[in-house]
């Protein structure tokens, strides 16, 4: 048929996937090549840490710290396949009492109306390793009331943190915890501590 090249007569279809096969070796700077278990070996590493429940993007950023030439893509693959990215199990959560922020900015008209906790990690490059910052801040006058930085952050370092600054500072029964739903936030025993002290 005129405007159909020769090749057309006779191609057979490919009703597989498109694309090219998913690459089943990743490139490691002091290993040369390895395979995916290596990879999931030290995935499950990382998350085994208490202080750690990252998303594969940022799972990516340690793993390339780490040496590994790895994209977001692959890893989120290679995760997905392995049950990785939703990992259960590894602090007990309560979902059924978290509270979520309505608003993003926060209108407050006195001290100790509302306070954030937040986790910050610090790289420290002399150790090769992360710390973590926690800080408790009042929301109105945005001063850090407490913080307290370590190499690991326990939900029970969280509770001896909020004790602390509820016996230095007098609170209303109404303060309102404005944190970023991390792990050790709504783990349960940190819930049950602020609604013992009528922190909502």
């Amino acid at each position: 048929m005129a405007g159909m090249i020769q090749s057309s007569y006779y191609r057979t279809p490919s009703f597989g996937r498109k694309g090219n096969r998913p690459s089943v070796l990743t490139f490691h700077n002091a290993n040369g090549l390895v395979g995916q278990s290596v990879i999931i070996e030290t995935v499950k590493k990382i998350l085994s840490h208490e202080s750690i429940d990252c998303g594969y993007r940022l799972m990516t950023s340690y793993l390339k710290r780490d040496g590994y030439s790895i994209n977001h893509k692959k890893l989120y693959r290679i995760m997905k396949e392995e049950g990785l990215l939703k990992l259960k199990n590894r602090i007990d959560r309560s979902g059924s009492g978290r509270k979520f922020v309505k608003f993003r900015k926060v209108v407050t008209v006195r001290r100790m109306e509302c306070f954030e906790m937040d986790i910050k990690m610090v790289w420290v490059p002399n150790l090769g390793k992360n710390a973590y910052l926690l800080s408790i801040i009042d929301a109105h006058t945005r001063r850090i009331l407490k913080d307290d930085f370590s190499f690991n952050i326990k939900q029970a370092q969280v509770i001896e943190l909020l004790s602390l600054m509820f016996n230095q500072y007098d609170y209303p029964l109404n303060v309102v915890d404005r944190s970023d739903n991390g792990s050790q936030f709504i783990a349960i025993k940190v819930r049950e501590y602020l609604g013992l002290i009528g922190v909502q």
